[in-house]
């Protein structure tokens, strides 16, 4: 797949490699951010892709990428309304209150990726969600290659699961397909497959063994772990009394 005119709201970790990767495949690529183009640093765009206004980022394109934060989705909305409705949306995020705040909708069970689609009022797919910013920047592979990673894709479209898993491909990792929106729980926060940069092999097992119910259990506990590796401070290394 090549020579896509692709949109790219979001320049953080997952949106920064998305912008790098996808033009190197050959696609065209714009991003854009919250704060406006200046704001979007020299390395985000060393592929050759275009720092726009959100509403640039939006017109004119084969496919949009949604890669900022889930609370901030609804805002979105106002964004992509007049992008056709045969588009591909691609939706990157997860559910992190503690982060974030809480949406009373998907505490109750709502899956992540059903609340966006009300929220945006159309179809989208779910990608690149289950994959650790590191990951994604740093564990590609060609095609092919032994121990390549999985990334699962899910859509209730067949036109936006065939660009989307394509376009995974293109960034590369393995594209596999995770079924519709509604089983997309299972490639959440705190799933089995979740940063556990599982092959396309061990994908299946790994989505099959999702548990509905323990879900926000592992979640926040996956978020209190991750956030205590970053908030704890190093060890400050002693210094030496020997004399020269």
């Amino acid at each position: 797949m090549s020579g896509v005119r692709i949109g790219i709201l979001g320049v953080g970790h997952i949106g920064k490699t998305l912008a790098q990767r996808l033009r190197a495949a050959g696609h065209d690529v714009k991003v854009a951010n919250s704060r406006g183009p200046h704001t979007i640093e020299a390395d985000v765009l060393s592929s050759g892709g275009r720092a726009v206004t959100a509403a640039e980022a939006v017109a004119d394109v084969d496919v949009m990428i949604l890669s900022i934060p889930l609370i901030r989705l609804p805002r979105a909305a106002s964004l992509i309304v007049n992008v056709p409705i045969d588009t591909a949306v691609i939706d990157t995020s997860n559910y992190y209150p503690a982060r974030e705040g809480r949406i009373e909708a998907i505490d109750a069970g709502q899956v992540e990726s059903l609340w966006v689609t009300e929220q945006l009022g159309r179809p989208i797919a779910k990608a690149r969600n289950a994959i650790g910013s590191h990951s994604f920047a740093s564990k590609d592979k060609p095609a092919g290659s032994p121990g390549r990673i999985a990334i699962p894709v899910g859509a209730d479209r067949d036109q936006d699961r065939q660009v989307a898993m394509a376009l995974v491909e293109d960034t590369g990792f393995d594209a596999f397909d995770a079924g519709t929106l509604a089983d997309s729980w299972r490639q959440q926060l705190g799933a089995p497959c979740y940063r556990t940069d599982l092959t396309r092999e061990d994908m299946p097992g790994a989505l099959a063994a999702a548990e509905a119910g323990r879900l926000p259990s592992r979640r926040d506990l996956a978020v209190a772990a991750v956030t205590e590796r970053v908030e704890t401070p190093r060890p400050t290394p002693m210094r030496s009394t020997a004399s020269a």
